[in-house]
């Protein structure tokens, strides 16, 4: 009887603990990023052009480890590319990361032809501000 008590306890001791556990997720727009003005934003779009055509510059967006910024190619309102144009690099385990993740991020945006893509695990903070700068360009393109 007094092990089904321990075991019982024990058990819902447990179930207790594992949901209080919360999931691991990003740090909000408003947690450590700092974004541009908008007067910063840029498009080299032609004029005259048809909506949704054309390379869009997005926010650059600091992160805790540098700044992530990218430029999406739009044609006829498909995203066709996506370029980064700046990423964490200050030393060694920076330039891994991001040669790990963007080429992931990069695929999986031309893919899901939006900004909701997974986060690359290992490289949070980079995902974040590439998925930031990257949902700017899409609402410059209208896409």
């Amino acid at each position: 009887m007094r092990r089904a008590v321990l075991a019982g306890t024990g058990f819902s001791t447990l179930v207790i603990a594992l949901l209080a556990l919360k999931p691991h997720q990003l740090p909000g727009p408003d947690a450590s990023a700092a974004h541009a003005p908008a007067s910063a934003r840029t498009s080299t779009a032609p004029s005259g052009s048809s909506a949704g055509t054309g390379t869009y510059t997005g926010d650059p967006v600091d992160t805790r480890y540098g700044t992530v910024q990218v430029a999406v190619t739009v044609t006829k309102g498909k995203v066709t590319s996506v370029e980064v144009l700046q990423a964490p690099d200050q030393n060694g385990r920076d330039q891994q990361i991001s040669s790990r993740a963007l080429p992931r991020l990069t695929q999986e945006a031309i893919t899901a032809q939006s900004a909701h893509i997974d986060a690359v695990s290992g490289a949070s903070y980079t995902s974040q501000g590439y998925v930031e700068s990257l949902q700017s360009a899409l609402d410059q393109a209208h896409v």
